[in-house]
């Protein structure tokens, strides 16, 4: 098994060694989960994704064996499934989280019906975690991961997670629960999440204890090429000729200047710290001179292969939308040797 880091390509995972395991992949995107399972030996026998755009990309690059372009709903409902999909050791999935983000509407958007870009349908994405278990009840896996933001365990929406752990316990599976940071797994990135990681309880399955220390990764050491200029006339730029080195974003310095609470989400990348997290409407801004990161930069924060084909498709759109590669390699590689070990 070759050496795999943030630096890696698709042309890599021939060299992989097989562990004999299945994994079929809910709420896809690009396939960040699935080329994470795929670089820790599993086999991605297919996804369901209903974002015509993200399964284009997923087809392209990851090749699935049974791919369902169409919403999770319809997916749950169909009459018969693959030999295949009834027989997985892995159910992945990332239902849509935006309305769990703590930087988003929250509480204001529970429960209401909105066509989100992620969806391109009419949705209510607190429902679908509940969507995605009633597809792990008629799948029957061995074991389910789920991800999530970590807005999902704080203040209010822990109710969710209350309700997740008994509508999992109702359908046969124990849960763990476990908050990551992608900068400790080998990812360039200070991405935070949250991963349900469930259990058939009839198997008798051991728990999976889940700790990673890896050496966290400067900006400085893959910063490359440039991205758009700051337009000169512009509000941003005369916000960042007044940045301070204890600045991350924009924000820091509308408040410190202007007393406004604006603009967080642009944030500065210093040479000597770790990138922030990746979202798909975050824009991110070199520190040390008036550009905004390149595209090979995003796609290295992300640990997404060299060569993915992204088409016409923004970059950091597909990326923010995505789990790090590497980040799902690392616990793909421990459930596989803790849960499945022989």
């Amino acid at each position: 098994m070759t050496d795999i880091t943030y630096q890696w390509r698709l042309e890599q995972l021939k060299h992989i060694k097989k562990n004999d395991l299945k994994v079929f992949s809910i709420f896809s995107c690009g396939g960040g989960s699935s080329m994470g399972y795929k670089l820790a030996g599993y086999d991605v026998v297919g996804n369901c994704e209903i974002d015509p755009q993200m399964m284009k990309l997923y087809k392209a690059n990851i090749d699935p064996m049974y791919p369902y372009k169409m919403d999770v709903r319809q997916f749950k409902k169909a009459e018969k499934y693959p030999e295949e999909l009834m027989n997985l050791d892995i159910l992945d999935g990332s239902p849509p989280c935006s309305v769990f983000s703590t930087s988003g509407d929250r509480e204001e958007a529970w429960g209401k019906q909105k066509v989100f870009r992620e969806g391109q349908a009419e949705q209510m994405l607190d429902d679908l975690f509940f969507e995605y278990l009633d597809v792990v009840d008629r799948l029957r896996p061995k074991v389910f991961v789920a991800e999530n933001v970590t807005g999902i365990i704080k203040g209010a929406a822990k109710g969710f997670v209350k309700l997740i752990y008994e509508h999992a316990t109702r359908i046969g599976y124990d849960v763990q629960l476990f908050k990551l940071n992608s900068a400790t797994m080998g990812v360039p990135q200070r991405r935070e999440r949250v991963f349900f990681i469930g259990r058939r309880k009839d198997l008798n399955l051991p728990k999976v204890q889940l700790a990673f220390d890896q050496k966290p990764i400067l900006y400085k050491e893959f910063k490359s090429g440039k991205g758009l200029k700051l337009n000169e006339s512009s509000v941003t730029y005369r916000r960042w000729i007044k940045r301070q080195s204890k600045d991350k974003n924009i924000g820091d310095i509308t408040k410190r200047t202007e007393g406004k609470e604006s603009n967080f989400n642009s944030a500065l990348l210093h040479d000597n710290d770790v990138p922030p997290t990746i979202a798909s409407n975050s824009v991110f801004i070199r520190f040390n001179e008036p550009y905004q990161v390149s595209d090979r930069d995003i796609i290295h924060m992300q640990s997404f292969p060299q060569d993915y084909d992204f088409m016409n498709a923004s970059v950091k759109y597909v990326c923010g939308m995505s789990v790090p590669p590497l980040m799902m390699k690392g616990i793909a590689e421990q459930i596989a040797k803790q849960m499945f070990k022989k």
